[in-house]
């Protein structure tokens, strides 16, 4: 592939990865569920004072730099999230900050290492491949998707900087116990930073009970010495439909954020990304209710819809904006995810996954696109079957 000059010069650990897989590296056409992007699209309306759309791009002032600090926009994120400032850092979506933690907690090419719990997000394990950082799995427990908490505390050693804990889980759609994440933090035998990656918790969240997310424990004051070690990672592009425009945060004692600021490119948010997130966190929260609201029925619609299906054997809980789903042994999975993509349908085939054998993940879209999503599945299996 390289000419052997080039390939010399290269970090044997860059020759040897396997890149993460986005979901448009296979489909870019149809009726996409996927990617578990929002499909109501993002909260953004109209207000006298907007920033946007601007009348022309000369008013975005493209040629100066943009706030390095991003000081307006952790503002607006600190009053959402009751929060401050200082506790938040904000990066060229959450995929950055998870590179940034490893090149701040963990040596290259050392015995330190990160932990992960499959199946779970393909980024963390190919983030640290790209440092030449180690990585420890310690599965989840099948079928519920929780952490095993005794196999995690086995697990850890001094050298273990990071643990990567997504909730709710992707592809598992699970929300994670919080019990268990606290147990944890509370035992002698880990020392490292916890990361709660929680991309899809608004999902999860309703208006009066914010108790699923870990941004309480970022919080508090009275066991700081202890919740130091947790930095909880947000981001713009899920709930808040704004995928497009890569926005992603991280929640964490001040002295952790400060380093994450100090180590980030100087200009790693641009002014558009910026200016975008600032009029939709501001004025969009009332939108992103009705969103959240109607997501959450279609989720049940769905789920419910999928259950029926002789097909399908198992249709786990989700906390999130996609389900996952059991096809019977009998039929391939991976045949009718490109089956049901080639009839217009982009849904995800999960069944490489650890516990995931055979299933399919589908975003929760529109009402209609959920309805064809279903029409075309049960289309494209009877076709199997003959």
């Amino acid at each position: 592939m390289f000419p052997n000059h080039i390939q010399s010069l290269i970090r044997p650990n860059i020759l040897a990865l396997q890149p993460y897989r986005c979901a448009r590296d296979d489909y870019e056409n149809g009726i996409l569920l996927d990617a578990n992007e929002n499909a109501y699209g993002p909260p953004l309306v109209e207000q006298k004072d907007n920033e946007l759309p601007h009348t022309t791009l000369a008013e975005f002032h493209l040629e100066r730099y943009p706030d390095p600090h991003q000081t307006h926009l952790k503002t607006i994120l600190s009053t959402i999230r009751q929060t401050t400032p200082a506790h938040i850092a904000i990066g060229n979506g959450s995929d950055e900050m998870i590179d940034l933690l490893m090149r701040i907690f963990c040596r290259p090419s050392s015995a330190e290492h990160i932990v992960i719990c499959p199946p779970t997000y393909g980024m963390y394990s190919v983030t640290a491949k790209v440092n030449d950082v180690g990585v420890v799995e310690v599965p989840l427990l099948p079928t519920s998707f929780q952490l095993d908490v005794p196999a995690i505390l086995d697990a850890v050693t001094p050298d273990s900087k990071l643990l990567f804990l997504c909730s709710p889980g992707n592809p598992t759609a699970r929300l994670l116990n919080k019990d268990d994440v606290l147990h944890i933090l509370h035992s002698s035998k880990y020392r490292g930073m916890v990361v709660v990656d929680e991309a899809y918790v608004d999902f999860a969240l309703s208006p009066s009970d914010q108790s699923a997310s870990c941004m309480d424990l970022v919080m508090d004051k009275e066991q700081e010495a202890l919740f130091s070690r947790v930095v909880v990672m947000q981001t713009l592009s899920k709930a808040w439909g704004l995928a497009g425009i890569r926005c992603g945060m991280v929640y964490c004692h001040p002295s952790v954020a400060q380093v994450i600021n100090n180590v980030k490119a100087p200009y790693n948010v641009n002014k558009v990304t910026a200016a975008i997130a600032r009029q939709a966190l501001a004025h969009g929260q009332d939108k992103l209710r009705e969103t959240l609201g109607l997501l959450k029925l279609e989720r049940v619609k769905v789920s419910v819809a999928l259950e029926a299906l002789d097909f399908v054997d198992v249709v786990y809980p989700s906390d999130s904006n996609f389900i996952l789903f059991h096809v019977v042994d009998g039929i391939d999975a991976k045949v009718v995810y490109q089956k049901i993509a080639e009839s217009g349908v982009v849904i995800r085939f999960r069944g490489t996954q650890l516990h995931c054998h055979n299933c399919l993940r589908a975003t929760v879209g529109t009402s209609e696109e959920n309805d064809a999503m279903l029409v075309h599945l049960v289309k494209v299996v009877e076709g199997m079957r003959g």
